[in-house]
């Protein structure tokens, strides 16, 4: 446990999980990026790519569906996003739902390198490996209430 200036107690786990990316930028100061915007970062990189029609797994989508709904809230850009950020390294794990007739394969290298080109650019960590889910696959008639039954006798 360390004490803080403030006298207070906190456990160490705590402090590196608020800043894990913690490097002098040669000017006398530091730059410090917290995991949350790496999460986000990688969240939104995986969406902006065609064929991803939902992040996350089954739970977290259905709590996000109902955050949605909530008056003045908003939906959760790093909802199926885990990351795990050092000094100078990032990794990252995601969740997705694939639209149906997707090559899940390419709809991967496409994410990987839209999130990890992403992060690079806006954050200068080396991104070390993008892991994907494919948790479910998305067709169309899902979601679509005008779809009639398909009974099998009238």
């Amino acid at each position: 446990m360390a004490e803080s200036s403030t006298g207070k107690t906190t456990s160490r786990s705590a402090k590196a999980e608020e800043t894990k990316q913690d490097s002098s930028d040669g000017n006398g100061g530091r730059t410090t990026i917290a995991d949350a915007v790496v999460e986000k970062i990688a969240g939104i990189a995986a969406r902006e790519i065609g064929g991803v029609h939902d992040l996350g797994g089954g739970a977290e989508r259905v709590v996000g569906k109902v955050r949605e709904v909530l008056p003045g809230s908003s939906p959760s850009l790093s909802q199926g996003v885990a990351v795990e950020v050092g000094e100078r390294q990032a990794a990252v794990d995601l969740d997705i739902v694939a639209d149906y007739g997707v090559a899940i394969h390419d709809l991967a290298e496409a994410i990987r390198r839209n999130v990890g080109g992403a992060i690079e650019q806006m954050t200068g960590l080396e991104v070390t490996e993008v892991n994907i889910t494919v948790h479910d696959v998305y067709l169309q008639d899902d979601d679509d209430p005008t779809t009639p039954d398909s009974s099998r006798v009238e």
